[in-house]
């Protein structure tokens, strides 16, 4: 069978079911502790194979240079690190929103990386992947690998985890942050006691950049204590993103239903399994 030309996957967004941070390191990064999770709310990115090796980003993103969008580093990390003469012609179907912490740069540099390696037949395994991903950014790995994972470190040591698959209502309060304000911010917890996996899998955790984001943002703060009248809420990631779950689509449907109109809103299903992995049957290793 010839290698295929074409491929379009899936990059899906992603949750932190919990962050907590439990110190800082001599070089600025944090040190974290948190649940990731995926969601069926997926960008579709689309390759096209080329004979040379351009890297075409066929979508423009507003206040984004082509070169600095980590689809593009993806690729040419990847070209770099095997020698592949071959190109792509990429482009990207956006629904993630952008600064709303749920991953969608991240979830998009993976989904480069994992297709590409399929396109141009490079053979790297996802653990060689993720050594790359690590380079672009610390959510990578775990979108590389493609299982809800417990994460420590930066983010990067991940373990796998089987976490139940509600229906989540995600809602945004029309704001963008910037997750360099966050982890700068002097107010910032910085300090949690690290726990287990059976902690968190048992009792759950907090976010521990919520509070900054609510001073900084008082539309965050607004949005978290709306959703928080139906079920327990949360920010995702250094948000702007919110998020509670319910065991039914029925549940979901009620509450999204209500959605103040400067919020917006959608719901999707947890998933251990990235749809990603799902679409392109690729074997998980973690």
């Amino acid at each position: 069978m010839n290698p295929a030309t074409r491929l379009t996957l899936p990059a899906p967004a992603k949750l932190n079911l919990l962050l907590h941070i439990t110190g800082q390191r001599p070089d600025g990064y944090h040190n974290l502790q948190t649940l990731f999770q995926f969601l069926d709310f997926c960008d579709q990115l689309s390759f096209e194979l080329l004979d040379q090796p351009a890297i075409e980003l066929t979508t423009h993103f507003p206040g984004l240079d082509s070169e600095d969008n980590l689809i593009t580093r993806a690729a040419r990390l990847l070209q770099k690190i095997t020698g592949v003469i071959q190109g792509a012609r990429i482009s990207i179907d956006k629904v993630i929103p952008s600064g709303a912490g749920l991953g969608g740069g991240s979830s998009n540099a993976a989904t480069t990386l994992v297709g590409l390696n399929e396109l141009w037949q490079t053979g790297l395994s996802l653990h060689e992947l993720a050594k790359l991903g690590v380079q672009l950014g610390a959510d990578v790995p775990v979108f590389v690998h493609g299982h809800a994972a417990w994460a420590q470190g930066v983010g990067e040591q991940l373990e796998k985890v089987t976490l139940e698959e509600p229906f989540f209502v995600v809602i945004n309060p029309r704001c963008h942050i910037s997750t360099r304000e966050i982890f700068s911010h002097k107010e910032l917890t910085r300090n949690t006691s690290p726990i287990t996996i059976a902690s968190a899998l048992k009792h759950g955790g907090r976010n521990d950049c919520e509070n900054v984001a609510k001073k900084l943002y008082p539309q965050v703060k607004y949005a978290l204590e709306w959703l928080a009248q139906f079920a327990d809420a949360k920010m995702t990631g250094t948000g702007s993103s919110l998020f509670a779950g319910f065991q039914t689509r029925n549940e979901a449907d009620q509450v999204l239903a209500q959605l103040p109109q400067s919020m917006t809103g959608f719901i999707a299903k947890g998933l251990n399994v990235s749809p990603l992995h799902q679409t392109a049957r690729i074997y998980i290793e973690l």
